[in-house]
C-alpha cells in the first residue's frame, strides 16, 4: 500500500469522527481492515495514527471510542479548583483521595511554600475522573500551619480541596505561580491514569496563596492526560 493510500484511509477516519459524540464507540481493526481491503497491521496503524492526534482513545479489552477533549483554563482570575474548572465547560468531575500523611516538606516543594526543608505539613495523593473516564494524579502538599484539625477526614469526604480551606483552614486561595510542560510520567502515575509510560502527559507544578495575607498555602503537582485536557494558560493583562 502507498503512503497516498495510507493517508487517504486516515483523512476518510478523521472525516467520519466529525459530528461523532464523544464516548462513541469507532470502528475496529477487522472492520476498517475489511472495509478498505488492507491488512489489520495496516488498520491498526491507522487508529494509533487517530490517537496520536488525540481524536479517539483506545482502551485495552474494550475498544476504541471517540475523545471528547475539554479545555482546562488556568488563570490568576479563576478559583484554583479542579472541579469548577471541570463544571464551567459542562463537563462532569470526580476525584477519590487515594492517600492522606504527614510528611516533612521535601526541598524543593519547601522553597516554593516559603518554608523552611524538613518543615511538617501533609501530603495528599488524588485521582481523578471526567465524564467517568481517568484524567489526572496530584499530589498536594500543604504546611501544618495552614492544614486545620480534621482536615484530614474532611479531604476525603469532599471532592473539593478548594472547598476544604475555605471553610476550615479559612484562607482563600489563589493561583500564584504556574509551570506547565509535557512530561512522561512515572509508572505508578502512568499505571492510576492508565496511560502509556511511554507517552508524554501534561505536567502542571503550581503553588497558590491565600488571597488574604498572601502567605503560599498549596503546592500541587498534577499530571493529566492530553486526550482528556487542552491545557489553557491565561495571563492577566495587569
Amino acid at each position: 500500500m502507498g503512503k497516498s493510500q495510507y493517508a487517504e484511509i486516515v483523512d476518510t477516519l478523521v472525516d467520519d469522527l466529525e459530528g461523532c459524540e464523544p464516548g462513541a464507540r469507532v470502528a475496529s481493526e477487522h472492520e476498517i481492515a475489511a472495509r478498505f481491503a488492507v491488512s489489520r497491521a495496516v488498520a491498526g496503524a491507522a487508529l494509533r495514527e487517530l490517537e496520536s492526534r488525540l481524536l479517539v482513545r483506545r482502551v485495552r479489552g474494550s475498544g476504541t471510542f471517540v475523545n471528547g477533549r475539554i479545555d482546562y483554563v488556568i488563570s490568576p482570575d479563576r478559583a484554583p479548583s479542579f472541579s469548577q474548572t471541570v463544571r464551567a465547560v459542562g463537563a462532569e468531575p470526580h476525584s477519590a483521595v487515594r492517600s492522606v500523611t504527614a510528611e516533612p516538606l521535601p526541598a524543593g516543594i519547601a522553597d516554593r511554600l516559603e518554608r523552611a526543608s524538613g518543615s511538617p505539613a501533609h501530603r495528599i495523593v488524588r485521582q481523578s475522573w471526567v465524564n467517568g473516564m481517568p484524567s489526572g494524579w496530584v499530589i498536594e502538599w500543604i504546611p501544618d500551619d495552614v492544614f486545620p484539625d480534621g482536615a484530614d477526614v474532611a479531604v476525603r469526604a469532599v471532592e473539593s480541596l478548594d472547598q476544604v480551606l475555605r471553610q476550615m483552614g479559612r484562607v482563600k486561595p489563589v493561583r500564584a505561580w504556574c509551570r506547565v510542560s509535557m512530561e512522561l510520567p512515572p509508572p505508578d502515575v502512568a499505571a492510576g491514569i492508565e496511560t502509556d509510560p511511554g507517552r508524554h502527559v501534561w505536567l502542571v507544578e503550581s503553588v497558590n496563596r491565600d488571597g488574604t495575607g498572601g502567605l503560599p498555602v498549596l503546592a500541587n503537582i498534577w499530571w493529566a492526560r492530553p486526550d482528556v485536557f487542552r491545557v489553557v494558560v491565561e495571563m492577566s493583562n495587569g
